[in-house]
């Protein structure tokens, strides 16, 4: 098949299947992006674990389990959609733990408070929704089933943290300071994870072309921003942007400038949390090697007996 029989399969709407052709530059495109959206949802769980031992209550501590749950079967469909290209999952995980592949660069940031917790939930997992949504009808057939579940799980995951902001923001004046106190450290990282802006992405144009991505980064951004200055409005928060404005001649709000610098140094490996992360994930497969053998063992006598 060539390219052009190739994008004319995608400008028509056809799924792509892991036994279809396709050229090695789409196969490798999905590979990085599926990857790491997987390593995303495991290293996600880390910050949010870290409260599990400490939220406030019992039915708090049930819905923050069932939360970070989510995250690994997430993780789960999404290397299981990756293999389907070709790539092994070890390989995916040691691209992880020795730095070559990436994660969304917001889970170097630490969770100081349980308001943290319910910024995750609100913001981050937010500004996941706007950017996964349109997965769903992405043109790789296995990505795009993967996200039909995925954002139906993560839709409960920002109604938690909505409510978690609500309860504080309607409590003491000291339980509203600290929801305030979380969105001025979570709102700026919440944006940089759409993306560089448009004029800075290198994937974007040909990830629009092959139906990857059906939007761009600064329009997701937009999106985001749009939905979200509102419900801070209705909880009585402030966005910590004194360039936050209404357009009405555009129809969207506009925002201040956003410093790429701390975004391009957390992704280098130099935020908050980076290395603290890293090595939470390499002793974790350290610690977890005899289950991995013990699993391989057991598939390995089960294939003799039926022989």
């Amino acid at each position: 098949m060539t390219r052009e029989d190739f994008q004319q399969r995608i400008d028509s709407g056809i799924k792509i299947e892991p036994k279809d052709a396709m050229p090695e530059d789409y196969r490798k495109t999905l590979i990085r992006q599926i990857s790491q959206h997987a390593h995303s949802e495991i290293v996600g769980q880390l910050p949010e674990g870290n409260w599990i031992t400490r939220a406030p209550t019992l039915k708090r501590k049930a819905i923050l389990l069932a939360k970070v749950q989510d995250e690994a079967g997430h993780g789960l469909y999404l290397y299981s959609a990756a293999e389907t290209l070709g790539i092994t999952r070890e390989e995916t995980i040691e691209d992880l733990l020795s730095g070559k592949a990436k994660y969304s660069s917001i889970f170097n940031y630490p969770t100081l408070t349980w308001a943290d917790i319910g910024a995750i939930g609100w913001l981050v997992d937010g500004a996941a929704i706007v950017n996964q949504i349109p997965l769903c009808r992405c043109s790789y057939g296995p990505y795009a089933r993967a996200m039909v579940r995925i954002c139906k799980e993560e839709t409960f995951h920002t109604r938690q943290g909505f409510d978690i902001m609500l309860t504080l923001a309607r409590g003491t004046p000291e339980q509203k300071a600290m929801a305030q106190d979380a969105l001025n450290r979570w709102w700026w990282p919440s944006l940089m994870m759409h993306g560089p802006s448009d004029a800075e992405s290198k994937h974007t144009a040909q990830s629009m072309a092959w139906k990857i991505k059906l939007f761009t980064n600064d329009e997701l951004r937009q999106k985001f921003v749009d939905q979200t200055v509102p419900q801070a409005e209705y909880l009585g928060l402030q966005i910590p942007d004194p360039d936050l404005k209404w357009n009405a001649e555009r129809g969207h709000y506009d925002i201040g400038p956003i410093h790429w610098d701390e975004f391009y140094n957390v992704i280098r490996g130099n935020g908050p949390c980076n290395r603290e992360r890293l090595q939470a994930r390499i002793e974790a497969h350290e610690r977890g090697a005899w289950v991995r053998e013990a699993a391989a063992a057991y598939a390995t006598k089960q294939r003799t007996k039926a022989a």
